[in-house]
């Protein structure tokens, strides 16, 4: 049974923003929400959660936390201590509220761009500012067949950024929008920089679930004994599972300092928790492991498809088949739509992409395409997306 539905199905039937943002001609590929329908499990706690009316606020168990532990140890070999866990909303709250806890007001945060929009955002909204370190982009042009990602960190960059004064890292893994999924090795020399600094590294790691076959997924906390001591992580059932209207967040620790942080959280942080997402959550890491296999099933046919059918309708776009998620970073320059080709592309090929340039500088003349969806979707989108290419540039 397929875990995807048709997007007009959806359409018709759900409220949010990627289904009412743009008027009915317009296919939607843009938000990191999928076309899918939810995990049986999860549909059912939440059935019967609405049915016994357990909408209240969220209680104070462990049944999360060691959720989590399980499935994490399960999928990853990540041994988390529940002890060492915490709820709140979502993974924006969990960042900025993390950030409050280890940066003072003006401290720098080192961002790796092409990266998550809200990024910049979390950073001033904990009182912080912003040094970008800038990704090491492949050499060469993409190939939509290579999952290796090509892409990696700048550590030397970090060393500089660490030495004129930045002490904090937002580290996205697996990295969005790219699908890059970071290497031990890497991430284990992140947090030797970060000791050796006395630096903290906050790791949103929200798309961790979502890692395809061929990559393999290191927690940032368990990439060394050194990443335990100066990490935060950051995750939520809600990317994997299509629960980000649900509320629900984690963040994960695995030392006394990470305690002492979130032992210094404000009560509301932790109260702010959305039950039924708490709910949705549980049953997800608990009993969705079957839906997850068949949902990765799907969006790594998806993936393959645009590998081979891209260069046919975009002549000249650059792909690289993520390694992680459904989010593909799409090299647009080469084609005649300037350096924001999304704001073009929905005039002219009806179809909702989210803008590159919102990534970082790196994002210019850049899509990112949700290719979470079915493929008669997707398919339907490359057609769209060839039939303005011969149009003349304006």
């Amino acid at each position: 049974m397929s875990v995807m539905v048709s997007v007009f199905d959806a359409r018709r039937t759900r409220t949010s923003e990627k289904y009412t943002a743009y008027g009915p001609e317009v296919l939607p590929m843009f938000v990191a929400e999928m076309d899918c329908a939810l995990a049986e499990p999860v549909r059912d706690a939440l059935v019967r959660a609405v049915t016994d009316g357990d909408t209240g606020y969220v209680g104070h168990g462990r049944a999360l936390p060691e959720a989590f532990a399980d499935f994490a140890a399960d999928r990853w070999g990540w041994t988390v201590d529940p002890d060492l866990v915490r709820t709140t909303t979502d993974v924006s709250v969990a960042a900025v509220e993390t950030l409050r806890r280890v940066i003072e007001p003006g401290d720098q945060v080192v961002v790796m761009p092409p990266v998550y929009a809200p990024f910049w955002e979390y950073v001033t909204e904990a009182g912080g500012s912003v040094t970008e370190v800038p990704l090491l982009a492949p050499d060469g042009p993409a190939d939509p067949y290579d999952t290796t990602a090509g892409w990696r960190m700048d550590l030397d960059g970090l060393r500089r950024a660490f030495a004129e004064g930045a002490r904090t890292v937002l580290l996205c893994n697996p990295h969005n929008p790219l699908g890059l999924v970071h290497d031990r090795e890497s991430l284990a020399a992140l947090a030797r920089l970060a000791a050796e600094w006395d630096a903290v590294v906050v790791s949103d790691e929200i798309h961790a679930p979502l890692v395809h076959a061929d990559a393999t997924f290191t927690p940032f906390l368990a990439s060394c004994p050194e990443a335990a001591a100066v990490g935060v992580a950051l995750t939520s059932a809600s990317k994997a599972f299509n629960l980000a209207g649900t509320k629900c967040a984690l963040m994960v620790g695995a030392s006394d300092r990470a305690r002492g942080w979130f032992d210094a959280l404000p009560t509301e942080v932790v109260e702010r928790t959305g039950i039924l997402g708490y709910t949705a959550s549980v049953a997800a890491f608990t009993e969705g492991g079957p839906w997850l296999a068949s949902l990765l099933a799907e969006l790594a046919a998806n993936r393959r498809v645009l590998a081979e059918e891209l260069g046919g309708a975009l002549p000249g776009a650059g792909y690289r088949q993520p390694q992680a998620s459904y989010l593909a970073w799409l090299d647009l320059r080469a084609l005649p739509w300037g350096d924001d080709p999304a704001l073009r592309l929905v005039d002219e090929a009806r179809v909702a992409l989210s803008n590159g340039r919102d990534f970082g500088r790196q994002g210019v003349g850049h899509a990112r395409l949700n290719f979470g969806c079915s493929e008669e979707t997707l398919r339907e989108g490359l057609a769209r997306l060839a039939a303005p290419v011969a149009l003349p540039d304006r």
